[in-house]
């Protein structure tokens, strides 16, 4: 067996996870060993330790001779890591649109280096992260014609404008700037067209527009008015001026975005031990230690000026990309989290039920269920329904079960003796809420999505660099958990339409266990190639056959490990359940985000953010995707197409 000193520590931070857990509560890893032995658990997989899992890496080429295990037959493409985007053969990406590129006919053409607040707020934003596609038109399941709904997760100024590097963008950024990247953030939705086999944005769409840092937003639900959410601006506590760090999201069943604000921490200034809210902003990394300059130009990111300002962040916003002229809504219904993605799906009772995850070491998986019920035929009565119902944080048991365990005012420890005065407290203070019910903490959950076909839910979990040696298990078999996992939960009352994702009681198992298969401590079904192992699971989509693809996001460590980021596919069930198989690569220093497939399951649209990530405007270390000496890298949405016309994946 391979010795676990040769699994490779995680020594390279990420500033985003800052890890601020203080309870004690027994984590995943912990409940999972005493669940599992290590052996048994890569029995269960038809595997047994790193001997058997090479045997089947070595073994895969005459196992594809006899069948591939897998029901995805693409030519797998081979690890590395390149200055541009590779992907399986007989495939074509089209870039669709990229930072800059204009949403209107009236708007400026993208000028390297000089980009303006102006130009910025009609054009294609920054860093996209989660795309959502909706057919046009309205209810249909067209797979030609529909609305892109893009995230704008953060920006990166030293790409964006000559003259700044990561140690002196916080001293050197001017107003203008810091300007132009608040436009840069939020999200963006436009309007797209199939002809023939190329997609292409239409650019006079009535529907194309930007939400961003400065955008308008109305609060809605239980801490809406609260006097923690009141500002000198706003002095009702009703409204908020943007949303920043939007991450990943979802679609509702009624067609309205779900996007959600992940590590606004990183925006604000200032010393936080004076605010009302100081022990709260601790458990939020809010230190006063910002990675933008935002708060040196704009007052409200400046805890000595607005110190409720952070409360009004943290949120899943509802935009109705149908109706320009609405406003964005944060649903604090939902909780305030450093949110991932909100993935909803309408129960065989009617309700609706949103799955979060809180993207941060050692914190929570959460499920809203709505009070009211959804109406097929009714999309305006569908509008309110994230505002009232009932948020709960996970507990998982080592035999199996995981328990749902309510949020709610006044039951349990949230009470008055706590500091609990309202249900807006609760839902501000959602992580406090949950340490107090003792939930499970987690190895950073990010996205969290519904099977289609089954109604199981799989929960991504990409790493955690604190795990201690002492806590090596089955379900996590190593200290410093560089590479994470995914954990397949099983609602009650059966598959599919039968699942009940209101019940109180799941079960839950290991589906799989990311990273190297030489460290000796991976789980992946059998027949897994030697170019289909992959580290740091991110987002994931299913296509309409139910295959699970999952994006990855490894950070710092695509060195460290060898190879880039990518997208890979994976049936659930069958022979082929966990053999991941590598199916596109990012460009160097690329994130691979929000993988979202067309309803015929023919085009998969796919978001690379950061390219060229950790370089500067006049040396980047890539140019991706104009590769033009006097562009910067640019992150894009890309297109990916079979070029006979077929499914992605076959």
């Amino acid at each position: 067996m391979t010795s676990i000193d040769r699994y490779p520590p995680m020594t390279i931070p990420d500033a985003d996870d800052v890890g601020s857990n203080p309870t004690d509560n027994s984590p995943l890893i912990e409940i999972a060993a005493r669940r599992y032995s290590r052996r048994a658990a890569l029995r269960g997989l038809g595997l047994t330790g790193a001997a058997g899992l090479f045997t089947g890496l070595l073994g895969a080429r005459s196992a594809k001779a006899d069948g591939n295990p897998s029901t995805l037959t693409f030519e797998e493409i081979e690890q590395g890591i390149d200055d541009g985007l590779r992907l399986a053969k007989g495939y074509r990406a089209d870039v669709l649109i990229r930072w800059g590129d204009k949403l209107n006919p009236n708007a400026p053409a993208f000028e390297a280096g000089k980009s303006t607040a102006a130009g910025q707020a009609v054009q294609f934003g920054y860093n996209n992260d989660f795309i959502g596609f909706i057919s046009l038109p309205v209810g249909s399941n067209a797979s030609d014609h529909g609305l892109l709904c893009v995230n704008h997760e953060y920006t990166n100024i030293e790409l964006m404008f000559p003259g700044l590097a990561e140690d002196d963008k916080l001293d050197k950024a001017t107003a203008d700037q810091v300007a132009t990247e608040m436009e840069a953030h939020g999200h963006s939705i436009l309007e797209i067209k199939r002809t023939g086999d190329k997609w292409a944005v239409v650019e006079d769409s009535p529907y194309n527009r930007r939400v961003t840092a400065t955008t308008l937003i109305s609060i809605t639900g239980p801490a809406a008015g609260s006097d923690r959410l009141k500002t000198s601006a706003d002095t009702s506590g009703m409204s908020v001026k943007g949303m920043v760090n939007n991450c990943s999201g979802g679609i509702t069943p009624w067609g309205t975005v779900l996007t959600c604000e992940e590590n606004f921490n990183n925006y604000f200034g200032g010393d936080p031990s004076a605010a009302p809210d100081a022990a709260s902003f601790k458990r939020y990394g809010v230190k006063g230690e910002p990675e933008y300059a935002w708060w040196k130009h704009e007052a409200r990111f400046d805890l000595s000026k607005e110190p409720n300002e952070p409360n009004r962040f943290g949120w899943v916003v509802e935009i109705d990309p149908f109706d320009p002229k609405s406003p964005p809504m944060k649903r604090t219904a939902l909780g305030r989290l450093k949110h991932e993605a909100a993935t909803s799906v309408v129960d065989k009772s009617g309700h609706v039920v949103v799955y979060l995850g809180d993207d941060e070491r050692f914190d929570y998986l959460y499920r809203f269920v709505s009070k009211g019920t959804y109406s097929a035929g009714d999309r305006k009565a569908n509008l309110g329904l994230l505002d009232d119902g009932t948020l709960s944080v996970a507990k998982f048991d080592p035999d199996g079960k995981l328990h749902w365990l309510p949020l709610t005012y006044g039951e349990g420890p949230l009470t008055e003796a706590n500091g609990f005065k309202s249900q807006a407290d609760v839902v501000i203070e959602t992580r406090r809420s949950a340490d107090l019910l003792g939930a499970t903490p987690m190895d950073r959950p990010e996205d969290v999505e519904t099977d289609p076909v089954t109604g199981r839910v799989y929960v991504v979990l990409t790493n955690n660099s604190k795990r201690g040696y002492n806590q090596i298990d089955a379900a996590n078999p190593r200290a410093d958990n560089a590479a994470g996992h995914i954990v397949e939960l099983i609602p009650a009352g059966g598959d599919g339409k039968d699942a009940d994702h209101t019940a109180a009681e799941y079960k839950w198992d290991m589906f799989l266990v990311a990273g190297n298969p030489l460290w000796g401590t991976t789980m992946y079904g059998k027949g897994t190639s030697k170019n289909g192992w992959l580290a740091c699971p991110d987002n994931v989509a299913f296509d309409p056959k139910g295959r699970l693809w999952i994006a990855t996001d490894q950070g710092g460590t695509q060195k460290k490990f060898g190879i880039g980021d990518g997208l890979y596919g994976t049936d659930v069930s069958g022979d082929g359940r966990a053999v991941t198989r590598k199916f596109v690569a990012m460009p160097r220093d690329a994130e691979t985000c929000g993988p979202c497939f067309t309803p015929d399951g023919k085009t998969l649209f796919i978001a690379v953010q950061h390219p060229g990530e950790g370089s500067v405007f006049a040396e980047p270390t890539t140019r991706w995707p104009d590769f033009d000496p006097n562009l910067p890298p640019r992150p894009a949405v890309i297109a990916i197409v079979k070029e006979d016309g077929g499914e992605i994946g076959s």
